[in-house]
C-alpha cells in the first residue's frame, strides 16, 4: 500500500492498494475512492465494538477492499490540523486521544485503554478511556492543529496543558500535576491540572486541541436574549 497526504490544514490521505489489499476506518471519513473498491460494515464482535463505542468511535466498521486490481481511497480529516501516519508493530502498540482515529490497514487492532490512575484520567483532559493501537501496519490519526513530537528518554517528564497530548507510545506513562499557587489558578487562565508524561517513548503532542478551538469560537458568538 502506498499513500500520500495532501491539503493541510484540511488534509486527507490518498492511499494506493494492490489487488486483495484491504483499508478499516471506523466514521465513515472515505471521500472518496476507485470504483473497484468494495465496502463491507461489520462490527468486528461484539467486545470489539463496545470498546470503540466507549472510545467514541463508531459501534461499526467498515472494510474497503480493491477487487480486481489496483484500487485508490481518500480519507479526509474532520477538523482543521494534520494527519500523521503511525507504523504499528506488535511491539510498538501507540495510545492515542479518543476520535482521532481516522483508517489503518487490515493488520492494526483498535481497543479501548484505561487510564490506570484515576485522577490522571478525569482531571487530564485526554479522558479516563482512550484507545490503544496494536497489531501490525500502518495507522493515519488526526491532530488537531499542528502537531509537534517529542522523544522522551526514561524517566524524562514533559508537563502538557490539558488536551493538547495527542498521542503516545504505550511505554509511556500519563499522570497529572496541580498548578501551584491559588493566584496562578485563579489568574493564570490554566486551569487546575496539567498533563505529566514520563518517558520512555514517543509522545505527539496538538497545538489547538478541539474544545479550545470550540470555546474561542463561542465567545464571538452572540448569546440570545
Amino acid at each position: 500500500m502506498k499513500y500520500e497526504i495532501k491539503g493541510e490544514p484540511m488534509p486527507v490521505v490518498i492511499c494506493e492498494l494492490e489487488a486483495g489489499e484491504s483499508m478499516i476506518t471506523e466514521r465513515g471519513s472515505m471521500v472518496w475512492m476507485s470504483p473497484n473498491m468494495e465496502m463491507e460494515t461489520s462490527a468486528g464482535g461484539l467486545g470489539k465494538a463496545f470498546g470503540r463505542m466507549f472510545t467514541g468511535e463508531s459501534i461499526f466498521r467498515n472494510i474497503y477492499t480493491a477487487r480486481g486490481g489496483h484500487g485508490m481511497i481518500a480519507f479526509a480529516s474532520s477538523f482543521p490540523g494534520a494527519i500523521r501516519v503511525v507504523e504499528i508493530t506488535p511491539d510498538h502498540p501507540v495510545v492515542a486521544q479518543k476520535a482521532s482515529f481516522l483508517a489503518a490497514t487490515s493488520g492494526v487492532e483498535l481497543s479501548v485503554f484505561f487510564q490506570k490512575k484515576a485522577a490522571a484520567g478525569f482531571f487530564g483532559g485526554e479522558g479516563f478511556i482512550m484507545q490503544k493501537l496494536s497489531g501490525r501496519g500502518l495507522a493515519f490519526l488526526e491532530i488537531d492543529g499542528s502537531a509537534v513530537e517529542y522523544e522522551l528518554q526514561a524517566g524524562q517528564q514533559l508537563i502538557v496543558d490539558s488536551g493538547n497530548l495527542a498521542m503516545m507510545s504505550d511505554t509511556c506513562k500519563m499522570d497529572i500535576r496541580t498548578v501551584k499557587g491559588m493566584k496562578n489558578v485563579i489568574f493564570g487562565g490554566e486551569g487546575l491540572f496539567n498533563t505529566v508524561v514520563t518517558g520512555p517513548g514517543r509522545v505527539t503532542l496538538q497545538t489547538m486541541p478541539l474544545v479550545n478551538f470550540a470555546g474561542t469560537i463561542a465567545t464571538y458568538i452572540p448569546s440570545k436574549g
